[in-house]
């Protein structure tokens, strides 16, 4: 491959998704993007490059970048940070007035397994605390790309998909066997609703949330995206709100918005507050 092609590939991907393709992923490009190539009958890269140049090429850009994002997600992944979410969602619930939403915010959510692990949360909690089931509360997966988020929004998952991290009982009670596949029952999916947005963009549409999760996203990012990414999700953080990110993921150094909320690592609250509007 052409160097030149290679950074315009990789450029408009960066400028579309944030995320950063290395000199040492031409590997990723040619297998990823060879379906593209097929359908769109063009004979390479350069063909692909050449195409995108071309007016009409915005569809086409965007289809690249969603095949080129990484869509990796499985239940309750890394297992600590929703220990640390059961515990605080009561807490977070005493806090707030009678008849004021919850809302918790899956960015990247890839095929909803991670939403789907909080609203299990969630009905866990609502059978043990009467108090706690009349809160009503909003779980909003985004992502950029819009295979991932039919899958999301289907609620079906593979035996593979339903083993990577669901115990069998929470599986038997929150899920319906469907020929050999398993879909969410309706209390885990009543509160669960997923958007196509994009952490590049324009965030505040999307309203205040109580917690959010965005967790093995910046790996993907440069520094300067990373703060970016952060800043505007600080902006949509409630006061007491927490972020969680991924066990190889930091705020630390990159903005002075967010800080460690307690000992549990990779979770985060504001630091003052007023400084956002800034």
């Amino acid at each position: 491959m052409i160097q030149s092609t290679f950074e315009l590939l990789t450029g408009i991907v960066k400028s579309r998704s944030g995320g950063i393709i290395g000199p040492d992923q031409h590997y990723m490009l040619e297998t990823r993007l060879a379906p593209l190539l097929k359908r769109e009958a063009l004979r390479d890269l350069e063909a692909l490059a050449a195409r995108l140049k071309a007016p009409r090429g915005e569809a086409l850009a965007q289809e690249m970048t969603e095949l080129l994002t990484t869509n990796e997600s499985s239940f309750f992944r890394d297992g600590k940070p929703f220990e640390h979410l059961r515990a605080l969602l009561p807490a977070l619930h005493a806090a707030r007035p009678a008849g004021q939403p919850m809302r918790i915010w899956s960015a990247a959510c890839s095929t909803g397994q991670e939403a789907y692990s909080i609203a299990i949360i969630l009905a866990e909690l609502g059978e043990a605390d009467p108090g706690f089931r009349s809160r009503r509360v909003e779980i909003l997966g985004t992502d950029i790309t819009t295979a991932v988020l039919d899958r999301a929004r289907a609620g079906i998952f593979t035996q593979f998909e339903v083993q990577r991290g669901l115990p069998i009982r929470t599986l038997m009670k929150r899920f319906i066997q469907e020929e050999g596949r398993w879909r969410v029952r309706l209390e885990v999916a009543a509160p669960c609703r997923f958007e196509k947005a994009n952490l590049m963009g324009e965030l505040r549409g999307l309203g205040r949330f109580d917690v959010i999760f965005c967790r093995n996203v910046l790996i993907y990012f440069d520094v300067p995206t990373k703060a970016r990414v952060l800043r505007g999700m600080a902006q949509q953080m409630a006061t007491d709100g927490a972020l969680f990110l991924g066990a190889a993921e930091t705020a630390i150094g990159i903005t002075n918005l967010l800080a460690p909320r307690g000992a549990e690592r990779g979770v985060y609250g504001l630091v003052e507050p007023q400084r956002l509007s800034a």
